[in-house]
This record gives structure tokens, C-alpha cells and sequence, in this order.
């Protein structure tokens, strides 16, 4: 992640002085941020040995681990904050870890490209797969195992019992409020158990 507008709407969304667990921390770039102007402290957890080290160097606790083992290691309630920051969307147990992230944080942060944003929809239309500035790969190529959207991410929180606190979405470093499912290349929503 290097979307400086997405790390600063992510960093306004976690309390000053958070306990925070990153899952799928990346380089480390967005704890390095709150740890620095959020007061923050926690771990990053990444699988990609690289990003594990960039992690090191940027000063970030990281635990090199699979999500798609869990988050057994960690007790309820763990974390005042737990975040899923372009994550969710390579799981293959994307429903679990989310539940996952309710237990084991007192609020849950997550982001993903929204695929119903307008530019996609219109792609689809005309027979092809979106290929954008947000979702970058081609079909056959692309680490998203997951497509998702702003409006299936609402219905998954309340099936899931889980209570959306805030919720936008993000195009052009601008947070969109007003019809976030359609204007929006990215979805942002915390919540709580």
C-alpha cells in the first residue's frame, strides 16, 4: 500500500494510542504511520518473506504467519483495533477472518477495491473484465481470489451480526459518502461485534 489518501482516511478511523494488529501488513507502511502519528503500537502480520523484512526495517513488530491458519494464537478482545487493509479479497475464508477480526479486535477496519464501482460495471458490460488503476491485473492473472462490493460487505456485516459504525468510500484521495457503491474504487468500513 502506498495511497497516501488511503492510509490517512485508515489512520482518522483508529483511536489515538490503539493497541493494533495489521493482518496482511504488506511492507508495513500503514503501522509505521499510526505508530508515528497515532501514538499506536502493535504487530503487522505478513507471509511474504520480503515484506517481512521491510517490515524490520521500518521499525514495525511483524509475525510472519497465514491467515488462512487463523487467529487462534490471539485471545478475544486482544487488540483495540484490528485491520484488513486490501486483504480480505485474497482469502479463501474471507467470511471467517472477518469474524476472525470482530473477536480478536474491539473494532474492525477493513478496505478492498469495491468491483461495483462505475468504471467496472461498464467494463463488465461491454464483455470484459476491469482492469483499473485499483484493479490493476488481468483475470487470469490477479492475487484476488475475491471480488466484493460496497452493498455485499454491508449484507455480510449484518448476517454476520457485526455493526457497521462508519463506512465511505474512496476515489481520487477524496472520501465519497454519497453513493459510495457506485463512485467509490475502494471500500472502507469499520465495525464491531
Amino acid at each position: 500500500m502506498s495511497d497516501n489518501a488511503l492510509i490517512e482516511s485508515i489512520a482518522r478511523l483508529v483511536p489515538q494510542g490503539s493497541r493494533v494488529l495489521d493482518l496482511g501488513c504488506g511492507n508495513g507502511e500503514l503501522l509505521a504511520y499510526l505508530m508515528t502519528h497515532r501514538g499506536c503500537n502493535g504487530y503487522g502480520v505478513e507471509i511474504d518473506d520480503s515484506k517481512v523484512l521491510a517490515c524490520i526495517e521500518r521499525g514495525v513488530n511483524v509475525l510472519q504467519l497465514n491467515l488462512e491458519d487463523g487467529l487462534s494464537m490471539f485471545e478475544d478482545q486482544s487488540f483495540d483495533v484490528v485491520l484488513q487493509i486490501d486483504t480480505l479479497q485474497h482469502l479463501r475464508n474471507a467470511q471467517t477472518m472477518l469474524l476472525e477480526t470482530a473477536r480478536v479486535g474491539r473494532i474492525g477496519v477493513v478496505a478492498f477495491p469495491n468491483f461495483a464501482h462505475w468504471p467496472n460495471r461498464l467494463s463488465v458490460l461491454q464483455g470484459r473484465m476491469p482492469v483499473t488503476k485499483r484493479l490493476p491485473y488481468q483475470w487470469y492473472d490477479t492475487p484476488n481470489i475475491r471480488v466484493g462490493t460496497f452493498a455485499d460487505f454491508e449484507v455480510l456485516a449484518r448476517r454476520n451480526g457485526l455493526t457497521v459504525q462508519d463506512s465511505f468510500g474512496l476515489e481520487g484521495g477524496q472520501e465519497v459518502r454519497f453513493l459510495p457503491n457506485l463512485l467509490a474504487s475502494t471500500a472502507v468500513f469499520r465495525f464491531s461485534r
